[in-house]
């Protein structure tokens, strides 16, 4: 019996030892060795044992699996409306779960936990925290509207936890599908707004009403749909401009179509914050250009992506306009009355939530519950039921007080300190693209949380908090991967 299982064991390590030699140099390659011929015995045999269990298609299924259930969830929550009423939002927290055990069983099939760290934790970590001893201490107006916001909250930090985790330790092959997977919806979902909107209907998907009669597209409020496509078009962008083999030539006029019907639902859907938000992220995708000193056949691939599909997109959007959209859009040049009692309007319920800040300094009226404090600090004359305060922070900061606000503060510091981290050197490989184009999107949306609520709504809350996970973690191997990819053509 033993020499029968010694004989097993010799003619395992022998597989084992021709898969190693079979391997490409590219993958085991030392990083001395690059100039002269690779051979197996340049590394010792524990070393190329440990590199094969570590390589792509070795990953836990259950990785795989909750990569795709978390892009599932991203496509699905916009279409159920934004995922703003109970059953969308619901399910959206429960494939957030479903994520996190897959996440927790890739774990137990790779025999260890492998736990990429991120600075926001703890921020992020102790604003859940502060909403949680609101709750049990009751130092809220309304218990139940804080229990229902600390859900959402929850179910967007696991969000991304799961897009640090699982991209992080992911092949750029990963991150080029999730860069076409959101240049695909963003396309599809912009031509559904473009065409429903064309068609007069009033009613999403022809059968729901909505309240204002504000729809577009899946969205019942146009700044919403604006919100999202914001934070799709830099990834869709800088995932085409990313590619330096390039496309052929039916594949780029597609793909620069896609990105051109997201842009044109865009400025169809009218909303000048939308429209403010899409000009930052032109300003800052410039400046990084700049900074980053690109190198020519870089700086000529975003140019060339970015020119098409503005030209592209602003000509359909002038094709399609019945005309009050441009004249809305064009407000935002000079000040008339439309463009005056919009600002008024969001400056009045910002000083209102100032207020309530004032009233409730240290710890705020509590998590979710702006609606139910408002009626005493109102001062818009409307017949409109006021649930938000049409400017995330300072929402943020009456609900949760100092405390909070100084937790966001130093959120936002570490955001941008990680996401803007490469800024001497951007575009050094194709994965690369695909992260700043995710911190590019999520610029834009911070810049639009000043005059709405986009992050209040579950669907855009889920985007932001993924795309806020993939700029803000490199991956460990990406300085050493794709080097021969990055010369430019």
């Amino acid at each position: 019996m033993e020499a029968a299982l010694r004989a097993q064991d010799r003619q395992a390590g022998r597989a084992k030892q021709a898969q190693i030699d079979n391997l490409p140099s590219s993958i085991l390659m030392p990083a001395a060795s690059k100039n002269r011929a690779w051979h197996s015995d340049d590394f010792p045999a524990s070393d190329r044992e440990s590199q094969i269990d570590n390589l792509p298609w070795a990953e836990p299924w259950a990785f795989s699996l909750a990569r795709i259930l978390l892009v599932a969830a991203l496509l699905g929550a916009p279409l159920a409306f934004g995922a703003v009423i109970p059953w969308a939002w619901a399910a959206l927290g429960l494939a957030a779960g479903l994520g996190l055990f897959l996440w927790a069983l890739g774990c137990v099939q790779q025999k260890v936990v492998k736990l990429v760290w991120s600075p926001l934790y703890i921020p992020l970590g102790l604003f859940f925290l502060l909403g949680v001893v609101q709750y049990a201490a009751r130092l809220t107006l309304d218990t139940s509207e804080t229990r229902q916001a600390l859900v959402l909250l929850v179910t967007d930090l696991v969000f991304f936890f799961l897009a640090v985790q699982l991209f992080a330790a992911a092949d750029s092959g990963t991150l080029r599908a999730f860069g076409l997977a959101v240049l695909v919806f963003a396309g599809c979902l912009g031509l559904f707004a473009i065409l429903q909107s064309a068609a007069g209907v009033n009613r999403i998907y022809g059968i729901v009403e909505t309240p204002l009669g504000a729809l577009y597209g899946p969205y019942v409020n146009r700044d919403h749909f604006a919100g999202l496509m914001e934070m799709l078009l830099p990834v869709a962008v800088l995932y085409i401009a990313g590619r330096h083999s390039g496309f052929s030539l039916e594949a780029s006029v597609w793909r620069i179509s896609a990105v051109a019907l997201a842009l044109a639902s865009l400025l169809l859907s009218g909303s000048r914050a939308g429209l403010l938000s899409l000009a930052a992220e032109i300003v800052i995708a410039g400046i990084v250009l700049r900074r980053a000193g690109a190198r020519s056949g870089q700086s000529r691939r975003l140019a060339t992506a970015a020119a098409l599909a503005l030209v592209a997109g602003v000509m359909l959007f002038a094709y399609v306009d019945p005309g009050w959209v441009g004249k809305k859009l064009g407000s935002v040049t000079y000040v008339n009355k439309t463009w005056a009692d919009w600002a008024g309007d969001r400056k009045r319920m910002a000083a209102d939530a100032l207020r309530m800040w004032r009233d409730h300094p240290l710890l705020g009226v509590g998590l979710g519950d702006f609606e139910t404090a408002y009626p005493r600090y109102q001062s818009l004359p409307t017949d409109v039921w006021i649930d938000h305060a049409h400017n995330d922070y300072v929402e943020a900061a009456a609900e949760t007080g100092l405390v909070g606000a100084l937790l966001i503060l130093s959120a936002l510091a570490l955001f941008f300190r990680l996401a803007f981290r490469d800024w001497g050197h951007p575009f050094r490989s194709q994965v690369a693209w695909i992260r700043w184009g995710a911190a590019i999107g999520c610029c834009g949306l911070l810049v639009h949380s000043l005059g709405d609520f986009n992050l209040h709504i579950p669907a855009n809350a889920a985007w932001f908090a993924v795309l806020a996970g993939i700029a803000t973690t490199a991956r460990a191997s990406e300085a050493t991967q794709d080097q021969d990819s990055i010369t430019d053509r």
